[in-house]
């Protein structure tokens, strides 16, 4: 499957009316599905215990006010108008923001960066020379960069952020699910209820996370005709109870009603608002799912359809209960109640298959995260099935997947009520809000070089909103809200350890690696028999040699006659265009014949399966060879032990290029200059052959080198991987100790190998054990 070309210019990231119509459809079935379904459980969980409703309707009128500026403020002017253009070229989410961070102040938390990377052209797109910088700007810069603490900090923020994505990934699910499902209650006895709403909420959210392998743009176009039915029916039974019975509701929309909510019911009114909290559960994934969609397509599915229809859906509840003061029914003040009894069943129908649609938003950001967390380091390796051909963004984690299933069913289980589900998600999904005001007054200035004062009034201004709401979740702790946060610090505890011992061996890479004078010392034979073959050996370096390289040569007879020291890295842009794919370069002189390729791909980026890699990675040295000119260094990347690494792309993207043909035929160079032809015996039955372009005129050295890698090419290519056991230092603190020697290698053995590793036969790849004391 070839994402490489759709990934950069996506025919569905180009802002025709069309296209936006048609993401602005799908993204209601994915993005806004969790939002749409709010109105289920808000006011149930806002009059749960904290207030009651009365006569007076003061209170209903209040929730009401606080529910539509929050859903304002927050969703529309926080997100649609502000957060959104705050994407890491197109992608979104806590992560996104970080990596944004990172390109305009050295504060990146992976361990190889180079200076090379920051000439992608995706790095430094948008970003302004600092004499355009503002005074305080570049003092917030430089103290960032100076200051290692402020950094882990910064870090430490994102991840918060992100694991309390996951933590409501967990919850989301289950509060939406079961706050349909309680609407059995009006229909059987308070007994039968019990026994019948908990099955059939686990049943349901079973098929749903089940559904998930068959991907987002399959869901999407099945679940938005769902979302739209769903909208239309909230939107018409608000106004149908609008007109019926309050038509002078919307006088409730006055902030007025706020103060005298406060001033009647105090610290009660105050706890209540972990309940309107809810209203705006899902917000967040507008910005987590911004990768599969597109800016201005969220924008308008918002704008013009979810954000009207949930007003007019708390109008029509609120214009309900303020009539209706006395309710005989057990679920009190719900969503139901408000609905005619002559189409209940039927909508109690569609809020079932809404709330498996707004589960579906959460799910998918969480996918999202965890590869982005991924590919920067700071989670174990998974399984990551791209589930679209045409789409990159659109992913599928199975062991993230069963992992959430499994927890959401523990939740739902444990709790059984809306109230209790309600206090976990608000606290989550506040949680996620202020990190992501914080990041983005940090935005404001390093990226967007805005004023300090615009920055300190966003974060004052939202902040205070948030930080109310967050008091009022936090209250809550010992009724609900402290699943979140143990879920938090259970993946927060994976996250850092796997940074942290990441981090680790990098280091102790960097501190034992060969001196080039050593190799120098060996000769071209490397004091051992070269047999033909490639010898790929994957280290973590940019430069110098492994260690892992010197126990090779002095423990193994013979060696391949090719060696290629690969690196495959990420780097904080959501994609590397495929032109800017490889950095190649030389270890030593030319007869040693020792390469470094380094591949580089974004945190968003698709990783080709092994085949093409394996491809790629031979004519982007290929390449290499015919280009390389010793007088002339146009093109070439100076790097550290006097490498000079030259920017080589994918044989998709550089039509000029060599290319790559097998076949059975005889093993020749095809091109301006005739190679004498080389006849192996029968029982090879693929020959290969590099197809070079006729011109420019390739020399007599490099012509024998071609035919050299090309012979080595067709004996066939061996996976070199170092199996390490990372072990803490003898005197090491016992923390460091229980991380490294316990968490760490728990995570590692359980964790994923490189993902160009997974499809090359067993029988060619080739580990050998290493012990890093760190």
């Amino acid at each position: 499957m070839d994402l490489e070309g759709v990934i950069i210019d996506s025919p569905l990231k180009r802002n025709s009316w069309k296209t936006v119509l048609t993401l602005a459809y799908q993204s209601l079935g994915v993005v806004y599905g969790d939002l749409s379904t709010s109105p289920l459980y808000v006011y149930k969980s806002t009059f749960a215990e904290d207030i009651q409703h009365s006569e007076t309707n003061e209170e209903i009128y209040g929730v009401l006010s606080f529910v539509f500026w929050t859903l304002t403020l927050i969703p529309l002017v926080k997100y649609v108008f502000i957060v959104l253009r705050a994407d890491d070229n197109g992608e979104g989410g806590t992560f996104a923001l970080y990596s944004l961070l990172c390109r305009h102040a050295r504060v990146s938390s992976l361990p190889n960066c180079q200076l090379a990377d920051e000439e992608l052209s995706d790095y430094n797109k948008n970003v302004i020379s600092s004499n355009d910088r503002s005074v305080f700007g570049s003092s917030l810069k430089y103290t960032l960069e100076k200051y290692r603490v402020l950094q882990k900090v910064l870090l430490l923020l994102s991840l918060i952020g992100t694991c309390m994505v996951i933590g409501d990934g967990v919850l989301t699910p289950a509060l939406s699910v079961f706050s349909a499902v309680s609407g059995l209650e009006l229909s059987m006895s308070k007994e039968q209820h019990h026994y019948v709403e908990v099955p059939v909420a686990c049943a349901i959210l079973v098929f749903l996370f089940a559904l998930q392998h068959y991907g987002t743009h399959r869901v999407g176009f099945l679940f938005a005709p769902i979302v739209i039915t769903w909208l239309l029916c909230i939107s018409a039974i608000g106004v149908y109870n609008i007109i019926h019975w309050n038509p002078h509701v919307y006088q409730a929309l006055s902030p007025y009603y706020m103060y005298k909510f406060l001033k009647k019911t105090q610290k009660g009114g105050w706890m209540s608002l972990g309940g309107i909290l809810l209203c705006i559960t899902g917000s967040e994934a507008m910005f987590a799912d911004l990768g599969h969609f597109s800016q201005l397509s969220i924008q308008v599915a918002f704008t013009f359809v979810v954000y009207p229809s949930l007003i007019l859906a708390y109008m029509g509840q609120a214009a309900y209960l303020s009539k209706h003061h006395t309710l005989e029914s057990d679920y009190r003040i719900g969503f139901y109640v408000s609905v005619p009894e002559k189409i209940r069943w039927p909508v109690l129908g569609i809020a079932i298959l809404a709330a498996v649609v707004g589960s579906q938003a959460i799910i998918t950001g969480t996918f999202s995260i965890i590869k982005q967390c991924s590919a920067l380091g700071c989670f174990p390796r998974v399984k990551i099935i791209h589930t679209s051909s045409k789409v990159h963004g659109q992913i599928y984690i199975p062991e993230i997947n069963w992992t959430l299933m499994l927890l959401c069913l523990a939740v739902t289980v444990g709790f059984r009520d809306t109230k209790h589900l309600g206090n976990a998600s608000g606290l989550a999904v506040i949680t996620v809000m202020l990190v992501t005001t914080c990041l983005m007054s940090l935005v404001i200035v390093l990226c967007w070089h805005k004023s300090v004062f615009l920055a300190i009034c966003f974060i004052f201004f939202f902040g205070s909103i948030e930080a109310l709401y967050f008091s009022a979740s936090l209250i809550k702790f010992r009724e609900g809200a402290w699943v979140p946060v143990a879920l938090s610090l259970i993946f927060l505890i994976v996250m850092y350890v796997w940074h942290y011992g990441t981090v680790k061996k990098y280091e102790f890479d960097v501190q034992n690696k060969v001196s080039i004078n050593w190799l120098l010392s060996l000769g071209p034979n490397l004091g051992i028999v070269r047999v033909r073959g490639i010898g790929l050996i994957h280290t973590e370096l940019v430069s110098g040699i492994p260690a892992i390289f010197s126990h090779f040569v002095t423990n193994l007879p013979a060696f391949h006659q090719v060696v290629v020291f690969l690196c495959v890295k990420s780097v904080p842009v959501p994609h590397v265009r495929p032109e800017e794919r490889f950095l190649v370069g030389r270890v030593g002189p030319k007869e040693y014949r020792l390469y470094r390729c380094i591949a580089r791909y974004g945190y968003r980026d698709v990783h080709r399966d092994g085949l093409e890699f394996e491809q790629d990675l031979v004519c982007s040295i290929a390449e290499f060879i015919r280009s390389e000119k010793p007088e002339c260094n146009v093109g070439t990347v100076d790097m550290e032990n006097d490498e000079k690494m030259t920017v080589v792309g994918t044989t998709s993207s550089n039509l000029d290029g060599i290319r790559l043909c097998e076949d059975e035929e005889s093993s020749e160079i095809v091109g301006s200059s005739e190679v004498k032809e080389v006849k192996y015996p029968e029982k090879v039955k693929k020959r290969v052959r590099f197809v070079v372009p006729e011109s420019p005129q390739i020399d007599r050295d490099a012509q024998q080198e071609l035919q050299e890698l090309m012979d080595a090419r067709e004996a066939g290519m061996s996976f070199i991987l170092g199996h390490c056991y990372v072990k803490a230092k003898r005197g090491s603190s016992l923390m460091k100790r229980l991380v490294i020697n316990l968490g760490y290698d728990f995570l590692r053995r359980n964790s994923r190998g490189p993902n160009y590793a997974m499809s090359i036969p067993h029988a060619s790849t080739l580990e050998v054990g290493m012990i890093y004391l760190v």
